[in-house]
């Protein structure tokens, strides 16, 4: 049975969706997590939770997301193929949705190599396209993978991910049509900081009949210092970030740069909400969350659609 989420209902709807994204801890400091997510609440409609990103150890992407839960926020459970093979991949999936989760992002992951444990061997053992499927497959039919029933009757909206930035924009659009075959649902950008390749993305997208076949969601960023920009630019796959960018940044003294980069933000989610085919933002402020509110104050995205 398909999800009925917050998330999937404002898209339903025709509203702008807004979310953002939550990097767990690199431990258990639970109470820590509800002061942060506390000032999330009523300002997003779902908060997407990363699941060991860059190839990092962090607490489990399904475990806050239920304690997000518990603390009323709904998330978004990001579920990569690198860490776990089809059988923990399912498994895992049915224990989410045994415990509330609907919303799933479907991803490949960052190499073992860029990451923490860079000795680690990864696991791939399929990739999003193919586990964007079988997500759905367990939806629709209640099979898993090799053909078995499962109990149940699990709800989910299933995402997946797109990069309007690589060098290639047909071929990347035409993995974009693939995940949606397969079943995504709702696309999630990296972050867009160059709007003339993004528009060409978006224009080669909506030729195809994809941005009616799915709910586009752009991904914006909060850049909080050129020193944080550059290691983005040279060592993050998928962020693409223009010189015209880094010299706005550099022209500020240090403690203006945030500033600056909220609002540079704060600028790319007005010219997005004005783009047909965007039907959304996703908000990444990585090292500088509690700005998050003030970005979706300052875009005017607020308040949130009640939909109880």
């Amino acid at each position: 049975m398909k999800a009925e989420t917050n998330l999937q209902k404002i898209l339903a709807r025709g509203e702008f969706a807004v979310t953002c994204e939550y990097n767990p801890p690199r431990g258990i400091d639970v109470d820590s997590v509800r002061r942060n997510a506390a000032q999330l609440k009523g300002k997003v409609d779902a908060v997407n939770v990363n699941d060991n990103t860059n190839a990092t150890v962090r607490m489990s992407s399904w475990a806050l997301s239920r304690i997000l839960l518990d603390v009323g926020i709904e998330p978004v459970l990001q579920m990569v193929t690198r860490d776990r093979n089809r059988i923990a991949l399912q498994s895992d999936l049915l224990g989410a949705s045994a415990l509330g989760m609907q919303n799933v992002l479907c991803l490949t992951g960052d190499h073992p190599s860029k990451g923490d444990h860079p000795e680690a061997k990864g696991v791939f053992d399929i990739d999003a396209i193919q586990w964007i499927a079988a997500a759905k497959q367990i939806r629709d039919q209640g099979l898993l993978m090799n053909g078995k029933n499962i109990s149940g009757d699990p709800k989910l909206f299933i995402g997946a991910v797109a990069n309007p930035f690589v060098q290639s924009v047909e071929l990347h659009v035409i993995r974009l049509q693939k995940k949606i075959a397969a079943g995504a649902e709702f696309i999630q950008t990296q972050p867009v900081l160059d709007m003339e390749r993004f528009k060409t993305w978006l224009g080669e997208a909506a030729q195809r009949g994809l941005t009616d076949k799915c709910f586009i969601i752009a991904g914006v960023i909060a850049l909080r210092s050129v020193a944080m920009a550059q290691h983005l630019r040279s060592n993050v796959p998928g962020i693409m970030i223009p010189d015209t960018i880094m010299d706005r940044l550099g022209a500020q003294p240090e403690d203006r740069q945030l500033e600056e980069g909220v609002n540079i933000c704060v600028e790319y989610i007005e010219k997005l909400k004005q783009m047909k085919g965007v039907k959304g933002v996703h908000i990444m402020a990585i090292g500088c969350e509690e700005n998050i509110p003030e970005i979706i104050e300052k875009a005017k995205l607020l308040p949130r659609p009640d939909l109880s």
